[in-house]
């Protein structure tokens, strides 16, 4: 069986005016999975810095080995999805992360720290390869004026996801060890056994199911003229400024997101902002990761007639400001302000990877690649943070996912633009 002929999508097969809800409906299954799995991290980061009594730096690399894997194998997934094809990366993707999952259970049994973060090493490189294979197949499937709108639906189902994952992980993590009444640090450890099983079984039950269905054949689409010869066999795939620019505004976003998440139970707490408790926070949390989806939901369908450049723009705009708030009036205000950079992250992730890999031709896999790789941010990003946090307070470390955000707006105005653009604004002016 294949699908219809669509050369500028990117499909092949036969029969002509059809859509590929179905393939779509079976891919959201991931964009769901792997943001409930990520988002995790966040109600991982309170639970074993007091386990372990740990510094905010410390803590931090929890992020850092996680999304540290994204660096170091998404090049490698790059080709080797370009090579087995899309389907295969995603099962075998599944495949990866599911096994990290269940070594979260020698690492709590154990009671070590580092073995945690072998484990999450794993995960995350499973859930890379997933992101290599499936971000560009939702791109390309289907007319590229829509790209963005499409990823940002499937992406909604991501952020659901997102907001699923801490309060699941509330309850079954945070709220579990407090009923415990357990004392003595390492031995909340084993806390987390129960819920990284089941999620190793239901990625096994989804890398299954995947395997059975059809999904429709993708082969690369031509280059895109308006690449002005930069992707030409033979030349560096950062030469295409989109994508090089890209790359750092991705490696930001994620790393200006994922810091945010990763500090909010623990900023919620204190004294200054909220004094809630951990279980109130990580309630909380999910309001976070909520308005991320309900922004992506809105932002599908407002794409389709506002230019994705311009809403980028806007949204990293606001949560410039937001951030400052936050720092100028702490309290309350500080709390709701930080909150609400869920909103307005939604359509920032799957907008830049689009504008990025725009008129890449057959080299999306690659750009993919360097997209993934580009997620490391969420790697670095939050232990600098960390530092920051130890040394001038939490509240006033809000200011390096500031710097973050105003990168994303430059991208969002001008930085996404072409050669071949930047020639045309010129002659019309």
């Amino acid at each position: 069986m294949t699908a219809e002929t669509r050369p500028s999508a990117g499909v092949v097969g036969n029969g002509a005016g059809k859509t590929y809800t179905s393939a779509l409906v079976v891919l959201t299954s991931l964009f769901f999975m792997w943001g409930l799995i990520t988002s995790l991290n966040d109600i991982l980061i309170p639970h074993l810095k007091a386990a372990f009594e740990l510094t905010y730096v410390q803590v931090m690399l929890i992020q850092f080995c996680f999304f540290g894997a994204y660096f170091v194998t998404s090049l490698p997934w790059g080709v080797f999805v370009e090579r087995a094809g899309y389907k295969t990366g995603i099962v075998v993707g599944l495949l990866i992360a599911a096994f990290g999952c269940v070594m979260f259970y020698p690492a709590a049994s154990t009671r070590s720290y580092p073995f945690f973060l072998g484990a999450l090493f794993v995960l995350a490189a499973g859930i890379t390869l997933l992101q290599v294979a499936a971000n560009p197949y939702v791109a390309i499937l289907g007319p590229e004026r829509t790209a963005s709108s499409r990823l940002n639906l499937t992406q909604a189902f991501n952020s659901l996801g997102t907001t699923i994952g801490p309060y699941l992980g509330t309850h079954l993590i945070l709220a579990a060890s407090v009923a415990g009444g357990v004392a003595v640090a390492a031995e909340q450890a084993h806390v987390v056994q129960g819920p990284y099983l089941g999620l190793a079984a239901t990625l096994c039950v989804i890398a299954v199911v995947i395997g059975l269905v059809h999904l429709p054949k993708i082969e690369a689409p031509k280059p895109d003229a308006s690449a002005g010869g930069l992707l030409e066999d033979g030349r560096s795939i950062w030469s295409y400024r989109p994508l090089a620019l890209g790359a750092v505004a991705i490696f930001l976003y994620v790393g200006a997101e994922v810091s945010i998440g990763s500090v909010l139970v623990n900023f919620l707490e204190l004294p200054q902002i909220a004094g809630l408790t951990a279980v109130a926070a990580g309630a909380l949390l999910s309001y976070y990761w909520g308005g991320a989806m309900v922004g992506r939901f809105i932002g599908s369908f407002v794409l389709r007639y506002v230019r994705p450049g311009t809403m980028l723009a806007f949204n990293a705009l606001a949560n410039v400001a937001l951030l400052a708030i936050a720092m100028i009036f702490a309290g309350r205000t500080a709390m709701w302000a930080v909150i609400a950079i869920g909103l307005f992250n939604s359509i920032m992730f799957p907008t830049i990877f689009t504008l990025a890999i725009e008129g890449l031709g057959k080299r999306t896999g690659e750009g993919s690649g360097v997209l993934c790789m580009a997620i490391v941010g969420g790697a670095i990003v939050p232990v600098a943070m960390g530092w920051m946090a130890d040394h001038a307070g939490l509240l006033y470390s809000l200011v390096l996912p500031l710097v973050c955000y105003l990168y994303i707006a430059y991208y969002g105005r001008k930085g996404h633009a072409t050669v071949t653009d930047a020639v045309q604004v010129q002659s019309r002016a």
